[in-house]
């Protein structure tokens, strides 16, 4: 019975780094700050407030070590196409 969450826990791990690989510059830039909005990060460009809001929260942006594996993995996808950050 442990296999099985463990297995179950590496998919959910990949698969976003596999969809990541196949999206725009811009649906990584929304996907890698739905996560920092997720944390409650607070947003300073004009960009990201008029997409996820000028309200931040606690953590204030601290993220938890699968949502920074994530923002990782979105990361080394944008520069890898080049994106602007």
């Amino acid at each position: 019975m442990r296999a099985v969450p463990f297995i179950l826990a590496i998919a959910t791990v990949t698969f976003p780094v596999a969809t990541a690989q196949a999206q725009s510059c811009g649906q990584l830039w929304y996907q890698r700050n739905a996560i920092y909005a997720e944390a409650g990060y607070c947003f300073k460009t004009a960009r990201a407030r008029a997409e996820f809001g000028a309200n931040c929260f606690s953590p204030y942006g601290r993220l938890t070590p699968r949502q920074q594996a994530l923002v990782n993995a979105i990361q080394e996808q944008e520069d890898l196409r080049g994106c602007p950050r």
